[in-house]
């Protein structure tokens, strides 16, 4: 998870420790490494891999092209094995029939103990290790990301897309250039935040979002290093810009807000009941909830967009399926924005749902963790496994979605895979057998994103007003691989920029 740090994550800043603190810094590394050089495997346990490097061990193998080193290990050793990862032991799982074995097991692998960790570490969330009142009030939030509450929301997206896109509506028809993932990343942030926290009464709204847009992006993109064990002192400005984030969330500017969602509401009413008033904790949740709103969103809304740029088939079925609904509905394609689409209409178009879904099956590497709260016994159907306490177990659904047996020619882009006879297609087989989990872009169990359906619902209404009132072509016409800098956190970002045009139909 830590790997190394380029230029475009910063330099490391040793000046701040000086030389006690780096000293210290050495001999604590020293003898940490030295204990986990000394670990062995006992009876029992999954085949241990530690790799060449102390304390890092396989984390450059895993870089480097994580799909196949992952395979690799899988035909060495198995389907369950022990790897030492960034200073953390990783047992991973990789049998599909045997994902329950973590998914069920609630009172020895725990998801809160992770995550909390985890926020304490990106956010710097610290309470909610020690208040599990809270904790479960603020999980009770959710349930305003579903339902009726979810229609608002949507409601409300479309009036926010509208005002985003009816000026470039009534622009003249010739071509604009640009880059393909800062495009989708400037309207899901705006979107996003708009629609769940609303807009700034006082000063110039834009100016705000494009602030702090770029400021989240700098934060997002050293993510992967704010949870490992690199110390933040040591990951350039990232600290100085999370605070920054974190107080345009104080409770002072966020009273100047107007058009708090349901969600947003509740969640400040849990916050208040807990902290004071100026306690900036408070702005540390909504920049963790900030992030899990559109840190995936974006670079899914990215792929979707570039695979169908890439593949005039899909582009054509997509837009075919749209204009049907359309006239079905009696919408039509008119001057300004009369373009207005329920959850259950969105949720009829299949062709776009399969494009999305096949999107994330080729990006997401997404990694279900579970921290191991005392030592036990994993009863396989292939055998018992022992782990240790303290060591994490984890599921590793990119071996799933690449599986050949599940999917065929898992590395091709197909459009209509998750379609079967016009219908959604959810029924797929390993060995003969029906497969519970075939797709886990947001994780399953106790961890499955509590946001998944806001997501993918603003990515199918932003799809649509896009194919819809828009030529688009793309002018980088060439293969893009995946980024790993977000190992095993979400959706990966692509290793270099796509150029593409778009321009108001005539």
């Amino acid at each position: 998870m830590a790997g190394e740090v380029s230029a475009a994550t910063g330099r490391f800043s040793l000046e701040r420790l000086g030389l006690p603190g780096l000293a210290l810094t050495a001999a604590l590394l020293l003898l940490a490494l030295c204990l986990l050089v000394r670990r062995t495997r006992r009876p029992g346990e999954p085949p241990l891999i530690k790799g060449w490097l102390p304390y890092l061990g396989v984390v450059l193998n895993l870089r480097k092209d994580p799909l196949r080193f992952m395979k690799t290990l899988q035909k060495q050793h198995g389907d369950t094995f022990t790897v030492l990862l960034g200073g953390k032991y990783i047992t991973f799982i990789l049998d599909p029939f045997q994902y329950q074995l973590v998914i069920k097991n609630h009172k020895q692998l725990s998801f809160r103990l992770f995550s909390n960790k985890l926020l304490e570490k990106a956010f710097s969330i610290s309470q909610l290790q020690k208040n599990h009142d809270m904790n479960d009030e603020l999980h009770l939030c959710y349930q305003f990301l579903q339902g009726k509450s979810l229609d608002i929301l949507l409601e409300s997206m479309m009036q926010n897309l509208k005002q985003v896109f009816e000026p470039q509506l009534l622009k003249t028809t010739s071509w604009d250039t640009a880059q393909l993932y800062p495009f989708c990343s400037s309207i899901i942030f705006e979107i996003t935040f708009t629609t769940i926290y609303g807009k700034v009464i006082v000063c110039d709204n834009n100016k705000f979002i494009s602030e702090l847009r770029d400021d989240f992006l700098k934060f997002d993109d050293k993510f992967a290093y704010l949870v490992s064990n690199i110390p933040i002192d040591l990951l350039g400005n990232v600290k100085s810009v999370r605070e920054k984030i974190i107080k345009c969330f104080s409770s002072e500017k966020l009273a100047k807000l107007q058009g708090w969602s349901e969600v947003f509401q509740s969640r400040q009413d849990v916050l208040e009941k807990y902290y004071v008033h100026e306690d900036l904790e408070i702005g540390a949740h909504h920049l963790g909830f900030l992030w899990a709103s559109v840190a995936n969103t974006i670079p899914t809304m990215f792929w979707a967009m570039y695979y169908l740029l890439r593949h005039p088939e899909a582009m054509a079925a997509v837009r075919d399926e749209i204009d049907r609904l359309l006239q079905s509905t009696g919408q039509k394609k008119g001057s300004g924005f009369p373009i207005h689409l329920t959850r259950e209409q969105l949720d009829s178009l299949i062709c776009l749902e399969s494009t999305i879904f096949e999107a994330l099956r080729l990006s997401s590497y997404s990694t279900t963790i579970r921290f191991v709260e005392e030592d036990l016994t994993l009863s396989a159907e292939t055998g018992d496994y022992c782990v240790r306490k303290g060591d994490l177990v984890a599921i590793f659904p990119p071996i799933l979605h690449g599986d050949p047996e599940i999917f065929e020619a898992p590395e091709e882009f197909r459009y209509d895979r998750f379609i079967e006879d016009g219908k959604k297609k959810t029924t797929f087989f390993k060995r003969g057998k029906k497969l519970k989990c075939y797709l886990m872009p947001f994780g399953t169990g106790t961890s499955k994103c509590p946001g998944r359906f806001f997501a993918l619902m603003e990515i199918k209404q932003l799809l649509v007003i896009l194919l819809t009132y828009f030529d688009l072509e793309i002018i980088d016409d060439k293969p893009i691989g995946l980024n790993y800098s977000r190992l095993l956190f979400g959706i990966q970002y692509p290793d270099s920029e796509v150029l593409f045009r778009y321009k108001v139909k005539s």
